[in-house]
């Protein structure tokens, strides 16, 4: 029987608490992003935090930066499981 990882993990509500900690908007976040060279809107960061918008890796190392955020808080409470 092989294993199957379980991947519908999403980092959103962490990376919105980070947001919220950093008294940033959606707004301002986007507004950032944009500047950084990133096409970002609000809508896409309310998505991101919902978990209905896969983020890129790039996207996220910028978050991380702007956040000032360790991998382990952008990945806090998270566990995956492996269906068998």
């Amino acid at each position: 029987m092989s294993s199957v990882i379980n991947q519908d993990i999403s980092i959103g509500s962490n990376l919105k608490a980070l947001r919220l900690r950093n008294k940033l908007s959606q707004e301002a976040v986007a507004a950032r992003l944009q500047v950084m060279g990133f096409i970002m809107s609000r809508e896409i960061i309310s998505q991101i935090e919902l978990g209905h918008h896969n983020i890129r890796v790039s996207v996220l190392l910028a978050l991380k930066e702007l956040y000032h955020a360790t991998f382990d808080e952008i990945f806090a409470d998270l566990s995956f499981r492996i269906n068998e």
